[in-house]
């Protein structure tokens, strides 16, 4: 079959023959609709991170959606992470009880670019940051887990979203996205979201810092990522002044369970047509392509690669 291999660690993939998936005891073999190439995905593949070096040649994918037995399903693999292929490939492998059944009408491109971003976003806002009717969120980033998170706080009765991101493109996509207000990276958060009760944070670094500023007293930080550095330069008498609650968040520390329930709602929003991300659809055959645009930042939205 054909499958986009990874011949190195930090080499990006390239299209290639691989062998039929074989399942063991607990597996079935995935029909694979789409898959999404993901900041994780390149993470996994550079070797660099505290995954370790991968066993190569693999397949990469951390997630994916198709079919089982004529069923739409969405899957996780621990491609890059363990040994193994994982989804960006005409079929994959996939353990039957991390299977999750996804409702009639499901665009498969749709939520694999939603995936696990949403999940993030999604799980972040409710079960991390306890999200309440009424809160004032200030979301930071426009990428995929930013734009589904100003559309899920909307969803979970938010009083007003207040979004940033760094480019004019981003902060487009965040006003599509339904943000109240959007500004800069840059912008005096005291000025546009004084008194926030939550503060969706995927970046750290100087712009948290400056969004933890006007977060109330005994306001919520969720922090889930950290594309703007991995430190954060915020004083101790900010935290100790207004007793702010600094948690972090992984989609790891979920359980099955939580993590299907997570992806079942995010799979009913998609078919009603009320969260989505900008994403655009890839043929295998451009994978290399795809992956270099990827790690460049010059991507129109999330990759999703198609048979």
């Amino acid at each position: 079959m054909r499958a986009a291999l990874i011949a190195r660690p930090g080499q990006p993939p390239s299209l290639a023959d691989r062998d039929e998936p074989s399942p063991s005891s607990g597996e079935v073999v995935v029909d694979v609709l789409a898959a999404p190439l993901t900041p994780l995905d390149l993470l996994c593949a550079d070797g660099t991170s505290y995954f370790g070096v991968p066993a190569t040649p693999y397949v990469p994918g951390v997630q994916g959606v198709g079919t089982v037995g004529g069923r739409a399903v969405w899957f996780p693999t621990t491609a890059g992470m363990a040994p193994g292929d994982g989804s960006m490939a005409a079929r994959a492998l996939a353990r039957r009880e991390d299977l999750v059944h996804l409702p009639d009408g499901v665009d498969p491109v749709a939520l694999a670019a939603l995936g696990l971003s949403a999940v993030a976003a999604h799980m972040a806002l409710t079960w991390r940051g306890e999200l309440a009717a009424g809160d004032t969120v200030v979301v930071l980033g426009a990428g995929a887990v930013g734009q589904a998170a100003i559309q899920l706080a909307r969803l979970a009765g938010a009083g007003r979203v207040v979004a940033a991101a760094r480019s004019a493109a981003g902060r487009e996509r965040a006003r599509r996205a339904g943000a109240d207000a959007v500004v800069g990276l840059d912008a005096d958060f005291t000025e546009v979201a004084t008194g926030a009760d939550l503060l969706l944070d995927p970046l750290f670094g100087a712009p948290a810092a400056a969004a933890a500023q006007a977060l109330r007293p005994g306001g919520r930080w969720v922090n889930l990522g950290s594309s703007a550095g991995e430190t954060c330069p915020v004083t101790s008498s900010l935290l100790r002044s207004r007793s702010l609650r600094l948690s972090g968040y992984t989609n790891n520390e979920l359980t099955p369970r939580q993590r299907a329930d997570a992806i079942t709602t995010i799979a009913r929003y998609s078919v009603e047509g009320s969260l989505a991300v900008d994403h655009e659809v890839v043929p295998f055959a451009d994978v290399t392509d795809a992956w270099t645009r990827q790690a460049a930042g010059t991507t129109g939205g999330r990759i999703v690669l198609v048979p």
